[in-house]
């Protein structure tokens, strides 16, 4: 199928830009994927010189030509491109409106000039078309000497193609050429005598020296810039004179073509016609570039190529890198790989991410790496940080799924290691080491490859965490082994200190304390031993070795009070018992014999003991005057309830009126004296009845053991019965 060289109007006749246009054609020519292997040859001439002939078969492609048989006219407007069939690599042809038109009149000029600049700026080759010079041999036959038939050419080439040569040199002016452009001159030989029939020194003669020597003439006639007087034609330009038979020689014609055709193969390799590819726009941007380049020649702006090509290569890049991003957003593996660590912990994370997020970097690389590096790296640095900011929150939550893991790992280690009586520092220590490398393996494997993440954040956090969390079972296992020891002491001292209490003797105090201090140091050695597996420091220790002296003293304190509630019943179980039991725990048989005065005096005696043993705590060893107070007070002092003396005692003389004892602080006192004296009186009501059954038994007993008369009477009946006992006798 032959190849269309799709001829499309890029700028029409009026000067506006065929942006869509141009846009189909790059599509259709597939001109974005070259690159920077592709040229742009351009052909610019007078009007009518063939321009569009040569172009048609020298690159096979369909630009409008003149009908030879109509009058001279334009046939060109604007500007028109075409690729050029069967040439590699991709090549496009630039056919300009003529520069020497009447149809335009004033405005000319202008466009002239606009069209040249175009031309300029855009291709890689400017073909100039220059009419044909018949007059050749007659200047190079004259007789003159070689200076006069210099001059004799210059004034040829001047009366033909001058005032085009110069509009193209001074147009160049207005920009700065980042490269050279070649110019190719294509001479049309109207000759009688065929150019390539000549000598070929002769040839040589008019190309390389009356030629060249004409166009550095006209060059350095052109009015320049300051920064452009001391150059030079060749500075800016390599040129080729290329000298075709008359189109009327069609064979002739056809066979130079094919030979010319030939040279723009492979133009742009290095010795080619287009071999400088310094400053060339990457076909992608090629349509963005000539819009551009376009507009600010129609603003009458100088053009500065070097800072066009950037400008196109930082709007491109930018175009991509959008395009990239907007692909990433959209991307399937991306989705699933939000979705799923969403959920969970995704096995490979930083892999799976890293390759979706580096096959658009990739992407992005192919497509702008022949733009301006400067303006290529910028882009690709906004990319990359702004395809890393969108994949970065996937990226903490695969961190904290990583946490919560190596956390969950530790406390399970931890439970399995102290299920084994391992010891806790030890263990802690050794299940925290577990976790933080699983959880450095973790982050090695969500890291991104192409992001440099801190992960130190999340690895404190998980530090803290495991720390809060050790400590808080610490203190839970330090609880538990507390509460064990304290229910140690509460057993070994509760059911001592009550019968203690109970039995009220001469030194219940003295075997409280004795024990308490028996039971809390031996309490305390078991304790130091199991804590330190713990490792805590001295002060800690410290604390906790005193929480269990004031536990164990807490404890007698408690069990005390709660015996000094019980007071008045365990007095009268006392005193039940000295009263109704002898020594030897006999019961009391109330004979003449038992002394019940002495019997309840003791009772009394023992009960009082009690009461005075129950009215304050004595852990510290303190000397105190409460029994002396109490026997001084309520024994010798108060014997009977009903005692008229009792009523009488004032307040002021009554060392029992008061709410504490003098060598006992408040919170040791159990029992006041005031509630002590109170309790006393309560005590002697409900005991005096027991007493008093006691006599009245007595009483009865030694009436029952008196049934013989008293010896009185026995005497009398004696003296007064002898009588008739005597006669009973006879």
């Amino acid at each position: 199928m032959e190849e269309d060289c799709c001829a499309t109007q890029l700028i029409h006749g009026d000067g506006e830009f065929n942006a869509d246009g141009l846009d189909r054609f790059v599509k259709e020519v597939k001109l974005a994927e070259c690159g920077v292997s592709y040229g742009v040859v351009a052909i610019v001439g007078p009007q009518s010189s063939g321009k569009s002939t040569l172009q048609n078969h020298l690159f096979n492609t369909k630009f409008r030509e003149m009908n030879a048989n109509s009058v001279r006219s334009q046939t060109t407007k604007g500007i028109w491109i075409a690729k050029c069939v069967g040439i590699e690599p991709c090549t496009i042809a630039m056919d300009l409106e003529g520069t020497d038109g009447g149809e335009r009149g004033q405005d000319d000029t202008a466009f002239e000039k606009q069209s040249a600049l175009f031309a300029l700026a855009v291709s890689d080759i400017v073909l100039i078309n220059i009419k044909g010079y018949s007059n050749y041999a007659l200047i190079i036959n004259a007789p003159q000497p070689q200076l006069m038939r210099q001059e004799m050419f210059k004034r040829s080439l001047d009366e033909q193609d001058k005032p085009f040569l110069e509009t193209f040199f001074q147009v160049m002016m207005r920009f700065s050429f980042p490269r050279k452009t070649m110019l190719m001159f294509v001479i049309h030989d109207n000759s009688k005598t065929p150019f390539q029939h000549w000598h070929p020194g002769l040839r040589k003669f008019i190309l390389n020296v009356l030629f060249s020597k004409a166009l550095e003439e006209i060059w350095n006639g052109v009015p320049k810039p300051q920064a452009y007087k001391s150059t030079r034609f060749s500075d800016f330009f390599s040129e080729e004179v290329a000298v075709m038979s008359s189109y009327e020689e069609k064979e002739k014609f056809k066979e130079e073509v094919a030979q010319l055709r030939q040279r723009f193969s492979h133009s742009i390799s290095p010795g080619g016609f287009a071999g400088d590819r310094r400053g060339v726009v990457p076909a992608s941007g090629f349509s963005f570039s000539a819009q551009q380049i376009w507009k600010v020649i129609k603003e009458n702006k100088d053009l500065d190529l070097h800072a066009h090509k950037v400008m196109v290569a930082t709007v491109r890049c930018e175009e991509i890198a959008n395009q990239k991003f907007n692909q990433l957003i959209n991307d399937g593996g991306w989705l699933a790989l939000k979705e799923a660590v969403q959920i969970g912990p995704v096995q490979g994370f930083g892999k799976r991410l890293s390759s979706i997020v580096g096959t658009y970097f990739s992407e992005y690389d192919i497509e702008a790496i022949y733009f301006d590096e400067g303006a290529k790296n910028s882009k690709r640095q906004l990319l990359e940080s702004k395809a890393l900011d969108f994949v970065y929150p996937a990226y903490t939550t695969m961190l904290g799924h990583v946490r919560s893991k190596a956390l969950e790992d530790f406390k399970v280690r931890l439970e399995e290691s102290l299920n084994k009586r391992e010891g806790f520092t030890s263990s802690v220590r050794t299940c925290t080491q577990s976790s933080m490398l699983e959880f450095d393996e973790g982050c090695a494997d969500a890291a991104v490859q192409q992001a440099n993440w801190d992960s130190s954040r999340v690895r404190k956090k998980l530090q803290r965490d495991i720390d809060a969390y050790a400590s808080s079972v610490c203190s839970a296992k330090l609880s538990k082994l507390n509460g064990n020891y304290e229910k140690q002491l509460s057993a070994s001292l509760t059911g001592p200190v009550e019968a203690l209490l109970e039995t009220g003797g001469k030194d219940t105090w003295a075997s409280i304390r004795k024990l308490l201090n028996r039971e809390t140091e031996f309490t305390i050695s078991k304790f130091s031993a199991a804590v330190a597996d713990f490792e805590l420091d001295k002060e800690t220790i410290a604390e906790l070795l005193q929480h269990l002296r004031d536990y164990s003293r807490n404890v007698v304190e408690k069990i005390a009070r709660e015996e000094a509630t019980k007071i008045l019943i365990h007095m009268k179980d006392r005193f039940f018992t000295v009263f109704n039991y002898d020594s030897d725990s006999m019961p009391r048989v109330w004979t003449e014999k038992v002394d019940i005065r002495s019997i309840t005096k003791d009772a009394h005696s023992a009960s009082m003991k009690l009461l005075a043993i129950m009215a304050a705590i004595r852990l510290d060893e303190k000397p105190d005057n409460i029994e002396k107070v109490l026997f001084s007070t309520l024994m010798d002092g108060i014997v009977s309830v009903s005692s008229s003396q009792d009523r009488r005692i004032g307040a002021s003389a009554d060392p029992l009126a008061s709410s504490t004892w003098e060598e006992v602080s408040l919170e040791n006192t159990l029992i006041t004296p005031v509630q002590c004296k109170s309790l006393w009186v309560e005590f002697k009501t409900e005991t005096e009845y027991s007493v008093i059954e006691a006599i009245s038994v007595q009483e009865v007993y030694k009436r029952s053991n008196n049934w013989l008369p008293p010896p009185w009477a026995i005497m009398v009946m004696a003296v007064h019965g002898f009588n008739q006992f005597m006669l009973l006798l006879k």
